[in-house]
């Protein structure tokens, strides 16, 4: 087989070697780069990856991947799509082609988009960005996705082992998103994830009427049918009313969350914590213990790291100190300082629960 990987980049000089490094079992590397004012096209060059110059004005991600990929020669098999913050762990290319069948159009694999303080995964769920050389592009301008061109069905196989690892920069601006995902949602006012996606973005900016609305007419909407994203949509709002100080608004909402996607922990946790900024402690270890009961780590991007670190440990422990049940505080300090060994927070919050338990021993 033919393996070539493609992308796109601006001013990651910083990420080249290493890029470059795990890219190398690949056949080809080929990059677009849009605009770099630093060292990263000399040094893409140096390491002997094809690349090409082009400015795509007015910007639009989903132009620039089609052009990269554009690059990539025709007689390819399987065309990779990275970034050069992300790194496949070591043998991923065997993987492919043990796993890859004939007639597969596109593979899914994990990826780790984020790690917590001890280097452990985060947030992890698959991604698809290994397909055919032919029959995809590129869609929308912002959280672009791919898509397949043909009447017929795609071909999907699942990699399990074979995982690639994201280590972004994160002083990059992101601000070109919010008004690319405004003209996403214009294209296409149908589209549920793009309606999502900008419901999100207003959140992060903010603009929290806005996200309301936003995210309820994404719930409205006929495509709008994956319960995860719904729950999503819902934890978002309730987050927003309680940015306003609504809180009556935002349980119902948080409620509602949970409704729709009981399997899931982030819901329950969200609840916890608008119970613990409440003083509501009863409530606190009630949903806590609901979150904990759900031991199966879904692989999306949705997923909260919140929901699988020290945070539910660490809220429970603080609720049953405020009902004097100290036995249970320190149990559960317990499991958020295994989780969390470094943070000094809960070291001292452990000392003070046991010299609470000694004291009416």
């Amino acid at each position: 087989m033919k393996i070539c990987v493609y992308a796109i980049c601006k001013n990651e000089e910083k990420f080249v070697d290493r890029w470059v490094d795990s890219m190398q079992e690949a056949d080809e590397i080929y990059v677009l780069d849009t605009g770099s004012t630093d060292d990263t096209v000399s040094k893409l060059k140096n390491r002997n990856v094809h690349v090409t110059e082009e400015k795509i004005d007015p910007w639009r991600f989903d132009v620039a991947r089609n052009h990269s990929l554009d690059l990539v020669c025709e007689d390819a098999n399987i065309c990779v799509c990275t970034d050069l913050d992300e790194v496949f762990e070591s043998g991923w290319r065997k993987k492919l082609e043990e796993a890859w069948v004939p007639g597969t159009t596109r593979a899914r694999y994990n990826y780790n988009w984020s790690f917590d303080e001890s280097g452990n995964p985060a947030v992890n769920f698959y991604i698809e960005k290994m397909h055919t050389r032919h029959d995809y592009q590129w869609t929308h301008p912002v959280h672009e996705v791919l898509t397949y061109t043909k009447d017929d069905a795609e071909h999907f196989i699942t990699i399990d082992n074979l995982t690639l690892n994201h280590y972004p920069d994160n002083t990059k601006s992101r601000s070109s998103y919010l008004p690319l995902l405004e003209l996403s949602v214009q294209e296409n006012p149908e589209d549920d994830r793009n309606m999502h996606y900008l419901g999100r973005e207003y959140m992060y900016y903010q603009r929290w009427n806005d996200c309301i609305d936003t995210l309820i007419r994404h719930l409205h909407l006929k495509s709008a049918t994956w319960k995860d994203e719904r729950c999503a949509s819902m934890r978002f709002i309730a987050r927003s009313y309680q940015a306003l100080n609504r809180f009556d608004e935002a349980e119902m909402w948080l409620k509602k969350a949970i409704l729709e996607a009981p399997y899931l922990r982030d819901p329950y946790i969200e609840m916890a914590m608008l119970a613990y900024r409440l003083e509501n402690f009863d409530q606190v270890i009630y949903y806590g213990k609901q979150a904990l009961q759900i031991q199966t780590h879904t692989k999306n991007y949705i997923n909260e790291p919140f929901s699988w670190d020290s945070t539910i440990y660490d809220l429970m422990s603080i609720a049953y100190f405020e009902k004097h049940d100290y036995k249970n505080a320190i149990k559960f300090v317990n499991f958020a300082i295994d989780l969390s060994p470094n943070d000094t927070r809960l070291i001292e919050n452990k000392k003070i629960m046991e010299k609470a338990k000694d004291s009416t021993a």
